[in-house]
């Protein structure tokens, strides 16, 4: 009977101490203090940590640049330890295949700078983007959409406020469709010499009567045939829209042949490039032939916003 005692109340003493709120968390915080140190010593933590600056990449700020003007910038890659140890750990073997990274951001953005016209995106970002201005030309959007649609790509539409006036439901289906839309100004006059305030009227009628059409607000604006004033653009950034302009032209209102077109900008294409393009027939037979070729030299298509985004391509 007395052996039965003592059991009993050994029995009690460890259930209150394992019950017990500070012995819990002493116990907890001996595990995690063990857990660190052990992972420390361990030689592929240890060759992970000493190989990780090897494999990271800095992020590059946005800029204004003499030629190109207003460059955005672009994350950089920095190497996720704790995570990288353990995607390695099941083979216990470095593998830079087997890195996780985080993007870092820079310190100099896009909405940083001074009013500038973009003619570009990052020189580091396997991607491009198409322009498609769009005042006329009603009998090749559709055509145009399709092999967008086959592709699955997404494009930025600047639409002139006119048009869109007269062809709501038009501007509609390009917005159902995935794609993006900006300002193109209400009736395509020369915005480098228009007064401010007829710069003014042209750039909010064209926004009000967009987003009525669409439910869009345009973020972007694509003066009418790229001509502009320093005034221009800041008179846009007043309405919260950056000024576009592009990389590679078309020339498709000149109606070059399909191989004419493709060859002038499959010669010139790079990273970060924005092409111009305007719904007409040249663009519409060479436009599937034109993307199968981008996506031969490994770069992504997307919109203007997802071009001049920060977010790094991972391959």
């Amino acid at each position: 009977m007395k052996k039965l005692g003592i059991v009993l109340l050994f029995i009690m003493a460890a259930w209150m101490m394992v019950n017990n709120s500070n012995v819990n968390k002493y116990v907890a915080s001996l595990t995690k203090s063990a857990i660190p140190a052990a992972k420390q010593s361990d030689p592929l933590y240890q060759s992970i940590v000493k190989n990780a600056s090897t494999y990271e990449i800095p992020p590059i700020d946005a800029k204004i640049d003499r030629v190109w003007k207003a460059i955005p910038g672009y994350n950089g890659l920095k190497v996720d330890i704790e995570a990288s140890y353990k995607n390695m750990k099941k083979t216990n073997r470095f593998n830079e295949k087997k890195l996780i990274y985080t993007q870092t951001k820079p310190e100099v953005h896009l909405n940083d700078l001074p009013p500038s016209p973009i003619y570009r995106g990052n020189p580091e970002k396997p991607m491009v983007s198409f322009i498609i201005n769009v005042a006329w030309g009603n009998e090749y959007l559709s055509d145009i959409l399709a092999v967008l649609k086959k592709y699955q790509v997404s494009a930025s539409f600047f639409l002139e406020g006119n048009w869109v006036k007269k062809n709501p439901e038009l501007a509609k289906m390009i917005v159902s469709a995935g794609h993006e839309v900006g300002n193109h100004s209400y009736s395509h006059p020369d915005m480098k010499i228009l007064p401010a305030g007829q710069i003014r009227i042209q750039l909010q009628k064209t926004n009000e009567v967009i987003e009525a059409a669409t439910g869009v607000k345009p973020i972007w604006f694509a003066p009418p045939s790229g001509s502009y004033r320093d005034e221009t653009v800041k008179i846009a950034a007043e309405f919260q829209l950056k000024t576009v302009m592009w990389t590679v032209d078309t020339v498709d209102w000149k109606k070059p042949t399909p191989e004419t077109l493709i060859n002038r900008v499959i010669s010139k294409i790079d990273n970060g490039s924005m092409v111009l393009m305007h719904p007409t027939e040249a663009t519409a037979k060479s436009l599937d032939r034109l993307i199968a070729l981008i996506k031969e030299k490994n770069l992504k298509i997307g919109t203007v916003s997802d071009l001049l985004d920060e977010e790094r391509i991972l391959k």
